[in-house]
């Protein structure tokens, strides 16, 4: 099952493995069960520390779980953890060990302040491509934490649960049978979600100071890192605080725009934007969100999580993000037919037919750009009418393969679990709902700046981009910011990396003038 590559490249990555991690297969008369074994004892080949075990106890499906020198054994996986979750697999053999890519220890001391007994299961399919992340941040909350267990589902084995939960996209996140995060989301996020779930250990509160510094970049993605790199190489005591590496450009398949880089995946960008950020003394503080800032000389960050950093100079790098329809199938087809932006993913859908929903500015040029690759376009407007400048109006009518259905509501995407084949709407003049066949759907109804923890610090405009002039510096003296975050138009990876540099070496310059 698995290749002669692939175990030799394991047998690297399981060198780090210092105590052994048993692996207990269930035993099952289930048709696939033989498969599993066959998985499971491939693997044992790859390191003498991990062992397979077969537990007598007969289940219904193929089953495994995870145990380590400790007894720890509340991580465990129902089905065949193939496809994209393999990795799910190989990484919770490391951490059982407390190996691989771990959280510092303030993210460490937050993830055992949420409350014992915590029990989950997430249901994914092997096709996800948002699975894993979701799978191996909670196998590794359950590592960490001294009474919570996490379980792996393949929807596939349990099709009634599915059925009777009305589980309706993967991953979905479910505890005694209550949905709890469905979709897409970051180890960041399922904490808030499980700390205002099940609570926090009070007596465990954090609230230690990360220190201070020269700068303090918020946000880790082009903008960021640049901003970050840049202030560190200027010699400046540099920390970076950031919801997780690559903001966006972690959800972008691939990238053809960046000069000089034909193409990259977005992924492996954000890989090389972390290997960079590393080769300077730049404290990364990952895993964070800023709660609120006290504006004083030196500025003080408090951050949900408690903790308190401070700094001379703060750039704000934090990016912006797509704002959603928030209809079914939305986060389900993500990056499998639902897409945000035109510039980045319009190439992959070369002669389909796709929609585009919105009607402003954004959604027109969106149209106008995609016309002269895909065979069909039909726009897609909720109002009355499009919104757009009338010049962007007039070049759209003349484009004989785009349709406007104007008056018209978006209401769910559908698709066969792998990609989007039809989308939902309704007329909202006459009351009639009919399904629109495509291939892909962008989503053009703006972007929502992540400026809302700023509160009325700096000026904004209306919505809620922070303005800045000419060298990145905000309203407030000390306060700087850069990319999608901004009022800089253009929102692109090239132009947000040199905003970035721009706003450190001004924040550079102002700190060696007073």
């Amino acid at each position: 099952m698995l290749s002669h590559d692939i175990i030799e490249q394991l047998k690297d990555v399981f060198l780090k493995l210092e105590a052994e991690v048993h692996l207990v297969l269930n035993k099952s008369s289930h048709p696939k069960w033989e498969e599993l074994h066959l998985m499971l004892s491939e693997l044992t080949k790859t390191s003498q520390k991990i062992k397979l075990f077969i537990n007598d106890q007969l289940t219904d499906v193929p089953s495994f779980y995870i145990r380590n020198h400790e007894g720890h054994d509340r991580v465990s996986f129902i089905g065949i953890p193939g496809g994209h979750e393999f990795s799910s697999l190989v990484i919770a053999i490391l951490n059982s060990d407390g190996k691989g890519k771990l959280p510092d220890a303030g993210l460490v001391k937050r993830i055992k302040r949420l409350k014992d007994g915590i029990k989950l299961q997430t249901y994914i399919s092997l096709s996800c491509e948002n699975c894993p992340e979701v799978v191996q941040n909670l196998n590794l909350i359950s590592f960490l934490h001294d009474d919570f267990s996490h379980q792996m589902i393949d929807g596939e084995f349990r099709l009634k649960e599915i059925e009777e939960m009305n589980i309706q996209g993967v991953p979905s996140v479910v505890s005694d049978r209550e949905l709890i995060s469905s979709g897409k989301t970051g180890l960041v996020d399922l904490l808030e979600k499980l700390e205002k779930k099940f609570g926090v250990k009070e007596e465990s509160r954090s609230d230690e100071s990360l220190g201070e510094y020269d700068v303090i970049v918020v946000g880790a993605g082009p903008a960021g890192a640049s901003a970050a790199i840049y202030s560190a190489r200027k010699g400046l005591k540099t920390a970076l605080i950031a919801d997780r590496m690559g903001g966006q450009v972690s959800d972008t398949k691939g990238i053809e725009n960046l000069i000089a880089t034909p193409y990259i995946e977005g992924p492996e960008l954000v890989g090389q934007l972390q290997k960079h950020i590393t080769e300077y003394p730049i404290n990364v503080f990952e895993h964070r969100k800023v709660k609120h800032i006290l504006n004083t000389e030196v500025k003080t960050l408090e951050l949900e999580s408690g903790e308190k950093i401070s700094t001379k100079n703060l750039i704000v790098a934090s990016g912006a993000k797509w704002r959603e329809l928030n209809i079914p199938g939305e986060s389900e087809y993500r990056g499998k037919g639902v897409a945000f932006c035109p510039h980045c993913d319009g190439p992959y859908y070369k002669g389909k037919k796709i929609a585009v929903i919105g009607g402003g500015n954004s959604g027109v040029e969106a149209a106008i750009d995609l016309a002269g690759i895909v065979s069909h376009i039909t726009l897609i407007e909720y109002g009355a009418e499009l919104k757009a400048d009338k010049v962007l109006v007039d070049k759209l009518k003349s484009l004989k393969n785009v349709d406007v259905l104007t008056s018209a509501e978006s209401k769910e995407i559908l698709g066969d679990g792998k990609k989007v084949n039809a989308l939902k709407i309704l007329n909202r003049q006459t009351g009639e709902i009919k399904d629109l066949e495509l291939s892909g759907i962008f989503i053009q109804i703006g972007l929502v700046p992540n400026s809302h923890f700023l509160g009325d610090l700096v000026e904004k405009t209306k919505f809620g981009e922070i303005k800045i002039d000419e060298k990145g510096r905000t309203s407030l003296k000390g306060i700087y910011a850069a990319g999608d975050v901004t009022n800089v138009p253009y929102k692109q990876i090239v132009i947000a990396m040199g905003e970035g540099a721009k706003a450190a070496l001004s924040s550079f310059e102002d700190l060696m003038i007073h």
